[in-house]
């Protein structure tokens, strides 16, 4: 029983060989004619789409997809804060000031930046640092700081149209251009500076 039960087995292994060239036989002799080419033009067109698929989605191409309603759009307007070497440190002047101008531009009307001053604490060195904000177009320009303030308070009669906010410690002082406003430093400056931005963000 063992011996015959071990023969049909290698009978059907072998049949199993036997059929498969048989298969591939009249596979190939369906690709020879017409049938061949047919079948031939129809691989090329779905190896062309799948390439152009391919391609236009390596290119990024996602069109219809929506923007992301999450992105803030901002008005074409800048605000910009200049500060000492310090920045916007928790415990340095420019922090509350800097505070008030986000929150001026939380309705997306406005955008607003810091730079700080890197060297010495003078007019000298803090003017190419604000001409530098002036040349981005920032409209409103806050000077946070005596050497910041000072190169505002000279650089305004230049440029009327700019908006420049100092904020100093000093008593106000006479004959400043129209185009400066004064905000005395202390705990009400952030909030007086959100008004002078938020203000000239409304403003068409």
């Amino acid at each position: 029983m063992k011996t015959r039960r071990t023969w049909r087995v290698r009978a059907r292994k072998a049949e199993a060989r036997s059929t498969a060239p048989d298969v591939l036989a009249a596979a190939a002799g369906l690709l020879r004619g017409r049938a061949g080419w047919a079948v031939g033009s129809v691989l090329l067109v779905l190896l062309g789409l799948l390439a152009a698929r391919l391609v236009s989605g390596a290119l990024g191409d996602d069109g219809g997809t929506p923007p992301d309603t999450r992105a803030r759009a901002y008005a074409d307007r800048d605000a910009c804060l200049l500060t000492d070497e310090r920045g916007i440190v928790s415990d340095g002047p420019a922090a509350p000031l800097w505070e008030g101008m986000q929150r001026a531009s939380a309705d997306g009307r406005v955008r607003v930046t810091f730079v700080p001053v890197m060297g010495e604490r003078t007019a000298a060195n803090a003017r190419p640092f604000l001409n530098g904000l002036v040349q981005r177009d920032c409209e409103v320009v806050v000077a946070s700081g005596p050497a910041q303030v000072a190169a505002a308070t000279e650089a305004a009669a230049a440029n009327d149209g700019v908006r420049f906010v100092v904020v100093d410690e000093g008593s106000a002082p006479g004959g400043l251009p129209e185009n400066v406003t004064r905000i005395a430093a202390g705990e009400k400056a952030g909030d007086e500076v959100e008004a002078v931005v938020a203000r000239f963000a409304r403003e068409e």
